[in-house]
């Protein structure tokens, strides 16, 4: 009885690791597949909707340290972020919020689909996480170039919510989607979690 346990223990930690493995490799794939876009200073990505997805099938918890793997990964070195970057240098970049913002994404996402299990509960969790990525990111970017980055001549708090305008119908359309596939993934993701 004890091994059987210990075994099934064992295999629920393993899942849950290999979960969490997987939402940080579908972020670094997410962060270069389309990041060869930018506009202003900001690469077209689809970091938000794999944040969003990690929350809603990992739960708030799980999905907030696949985000922080992550970002822990690129901070170490392997350029696992937009256009390929990394290391310690990308603390100090006009687009690090947006990687902060994705563990406050995954982890409101997770945390709203579950007090509303069902198909809205699950879309409006994933635009309000939008919402927070769109806000940490943008507010972070527009202090980094005022503080501490050389900013484009005529910059102001307007400028750097312009730049954000073009990939909001891609992010609105694919955090529609991320709640829907969310939705009809979860009872099947939620067999193999603890």
């Amino acid at each position: 009885m004890t091994t059987s346990v210990t075994r099934s223990s064992n295999h629920s930690r393993t899942l849950t690791l290999v979960h969490v493995a997987m939402f940080s490799a579908l972020m670094a794939i997410g962060a270069n597949i389309s990041a060869f876009l930018v506009v202003g200073g900001v690469p077209i990505t689809l970091q938000t909707f794999f944040a969003i997805l990690a929350g809603i099938l990992l739960g708030k918890r799980l999905g907030a340290a696949a985000m922080i793997v992550y970002a822990l990964i690129g901070l170490a070195g392997v350029p696992v972020f937009a256009q390929f970057s990394g290391g310690m240098d990308t603390l100090i970049s006009p687009t690090f919020g947006f990687i902060i913002s994705y563990v406050f994404t995954a982890y409101a996402a997770g945390w709203i689909a579950s007090k509303m299990p069902s198909k809205k509960g699950f879309i409006l969790a994933a635009l309000v996480a939008t919402a927070i990525n769109y806000v940490f990111g943008t507010n972070w970017m527009y202090a980094a170039y005022k503080f501490w980055f050389a900013a484009p001549e005529g910059f102001t708090y307007a400028m750097a919510w312009a730049w954000m305008a073009v990939p909001l119908p891609k992010d609105i359309l694919l955090a529609v989607f991320a709640g829907l596939f969310g939705f009809r993934m979860q009872p099947i993701i939620r067999k193999y979690l603890p």
